[in-house]
Parts: structure tokens; sequence; C-alpha cells
């Protein structure tokens, strides 16, 4: 079997370069993996906006949910669902009337560039010649629960969980099939929708809608500059964004 891929669960950066604009605040944001493309395109245009740097931390949703509970130093958690998101309110763990929902996911199939699956419906994914599939680990990322519901409704899961391997985020189920480790990767459409090899969008109709929220982080120092970034990404050029990168948005 090929080599198993290794990579860090959270990935911290910040926009632009990376580097922070001296003398400019900053804005801490935990936010889900599936968000990385995203957030990188719309970091430096918040920047040129705000006057604020934002530092963004990617990982699960789980993963940053209990990282919050833990007192790490976010100001702002854009999850991939509501859930942990009310675990966390329930906690008094988030600012009182700061989450609301920026964006509902697109579950996608995605065949790489050099798999040597042919699959052009979810169906074809028990045939022989697709080996690995990997997804999200359902417990810890949203987009992998998802992708569970819709193997189950379809009728296909008993078969095609033999070859199923588990990433711990999205983003790292994508870097399975970028690095030929896997035939198959279901993973959010925004992190595929401008990469090679073959997208099959999955119908909404197989799974729980993936309504993503946010708010702010009880306790932040940088409360300010927090409510500017929901701001942003609630309303006018953040929401612009997300449309391009995948997403769909409410008016």
């Amino acid at each position: 079997m090929r080599s198993a891929l290794t990579a860090a669960a959270i990935v911290m950066i910040g926009c632009g370069a990376g580097s922070r604009t001296a003398g400019r605040p900053e804005v801490r944001i935990a936010a889900a993996a599936n968000l990385t493309q995203v957030f990188q395109a719309l970091g430096p245009q918040f920047e040129a906006q705000a006057a604020i740097h934002p530092v963004f931390s990617f990982g699960s949703t789980a993963q940053l949910a209990r990282q919050i509970e833990n007192a790490a130093p976010f100001d702002v958690f854009a999850a991939a669902d509501v859930q942990h998101v009310d675990e966390l309110d329930r906690k008094g763990l988030l600012v009182p009337g700061s989450r609301a929902p920026y964006a509902e996911g697109i579950l996608a199939l995605w065949i790489p560039p050099n798999s040597r699956a042919a699959a052009t419906r979810i169906e074809d994914l028990t045939k022989p010649d697709v080996r690995v599939i990997a997804i999200a680990k359902p417990d810890l990322a949203p987009y992998g629960q998802a992708t569970v519901e819709a193997l189950r409704r379809l009728g296909i899961w008993d078969r095609v969980r033999p070859k199923i391997v588990y990433a711990e985020n999205i983003g790292m189920a994508k870097q399975y099939g970028s690095s030929n480790n896997a035939d198959a990767v279901f993973t959010a459409y925004s992190l595929v929708l401008n990469e090679g090899g073959k997208i099959i969008v999955v119908d909404d109709a197989l799974h729980a809608p993936i309504v993503q929220e946010l708010a702010i982080v009880a306790g932040s120092p940088n409360g300010a500059a927090a409510r500017k970034f929901t701001a942003f990404l609630l309303a006018g050029p953040g929401q612009g964004i997300l449309r391009a990168y995948g997403y769909r948005t409410t008016p």
C-alpha cells in the first residue's frame, strides 16, 4: 500500500507574505480547514480595508473548539458547523450575541488528475479501480460527517468503508489526493474548484446542510478588531469572496 501521508493537524499563517505589518494590530482567527484558500484570499483585502493584520490557525472544527476550551488565545472562531459553536456558547466561552451563520459549505467528491479511478458518479467508488478514498474524520470535521451520511443514503457505505482512510481535517484529506495517496477524496468544493481532475458535487439531499457559524471568543484582548473581521465576513466584500470560492451565502 502507498505510503501514509503525514502533516500537521493545525496550521497557523498570517495573510499576505505571512509577516505582520509593522505597527498594526492583529486579530487571531481559529478557522475550519475548509476555509484555507478563501481566507488566504480574503485576509489581504481585510487588512487593506481595516488596517488590522489577520492571523489564521486552520484545523478541524473539533480540534479548534478544544483549543478554545483550553484558553487558546483566539479572537474569532470560524467553524464548519453550528454544533461546536453552540457547545462553546453554552459554556460561556463566546461573546453573547456574537455568533452568526456566515456561509453554507458544499461537499464534493474530487478525483485527482493522476488518479486511476474512472468515476463519473459517487456510486462508481464501489468499482475495483478505486482502491483508496480519503475523507476527514467524521467525529472531528462536519464535512467528514456529511460524507458518511451521503454514502449511507446512497446505500454504498458498507461496500466502500474498507477503502477509506481518515484525515484529521479536509485539508489533509485533499493532500492525500494531491500526493497520489488516494484515488478519490471527499472534501469541500471550495478547496478543489480550481484544481485539475474531476469534481462531482454531492447532492445536498444526501446529507444535512453544512451551515457554518462564527463567533467572537470571550475574553478576546482584541475585541474591536474581532468585531471588524466578523463584520467584514458577514457583509459586503467578505460575502462576495466566499461566493467566489464556492460557498453559498445568505443575502
